[in-house]
């Protein structure tokens, strides 16, 4: 069994920050990467940015210089720094850990820009 708990959403104003953590206990093995995906109302959920077990990072193109993201490979716990947010950005944000056998998804957290 493997559970993803996920905090720091919350509402920020437009040019704000905010600090998204994930942590993965349970029954780990195979770690292939792990990451952040989004979801806007009436849109598919995304790729915001993803690390691999060896450390190699990925990012969609409409965060690139302002997220990033983080792991801790001795606690399975993944971050997201998200800098100069912007109302598009506003999206449940969901935790993602890659096994070779399985796909785990954190409940979401809400992060709303808004003025």
């Amino acid at each position: 069994q493997v559970q993803l708990v996920e905090s720091g959403g919350g509402l920020v104003q437009p040019g704000g920050s905010l600090r998204l953590s994930c942590a993965a206990s349970g029954s780990i093995f195979s770690i292939v990467s792990m990451g952040w995906y989004r979801q806007a109302p009436g849109k598919q959920r995304e790729l915001v940015a993803g690390v691999t077990v060896g450390g190699r990072t990925n990012y969609a193109d409409s965060v690139k210089g302002r997220f990033t993201i983080s792991r801790d490979n001795t606690k399975n716990t993944v971050d997201l720094q998200m800098n100069s947010l912007k109302p598009e950005d506003t999206a449940v944000y969901y935790c993602n850990l890659r096994l070779l056998t399985y796909n785990y998804w954190g409940q979401g957290t809400q992060v709303t820009v808004s003025s």
